[in-house]
């Protein structure tokens, strides 16, 4: 469940902060950023999901938590593929020095 909590902070420091600076910097990466967004909208719906099944799982029958861990199996593949998504189609522009306007604290956990 922290990790649901930690990772939905980080997709809104991303939608409330870098990508405004992003697209700022890099107009081209409308479709990207837009792309990015959508992804996170339908990823926070997985995340509250999964901490449902998380409370479920603990008094749940053995074939239901086999079914709640191919859930989160899942999740975890939708996760690699979107990070693997983000990482070639913006990591290039963020390590030309995106401007820190206060995003990195949302999105990474750190100051600038």
């Amino acid at each position: 469940m922290a990790f649901c909590s930690a990772l939905s902070a980080h997709h809104h420091g991303e939608d409330a902060g870098l990508f405004a600076e992003l697209l700022r910097v890099r107009p081209g990466l409308r479709d990207v950023v837009r792309k990015l967004a959508e992804d996170h909208q339908m990823i926070a719906g997985l995340l509250v999901a999964a901490e449902d099944h998380a409370r479920e799982a603990a008094g749940a029958t053995p074939g239901r938590r086999e079914a709640i861990r191919r859930e989160l199996d899942g999740l975890a593949a939708i996760m690699e593929s979107h990070f693997g998504y983000e990482e070639r189609a913006i990591g290039g522009a963020i390590d030309d020095r995106v401007e820190d306007t206060g995003w990195t604290t949302a999105v990474f956990g750190t100051g600038p």
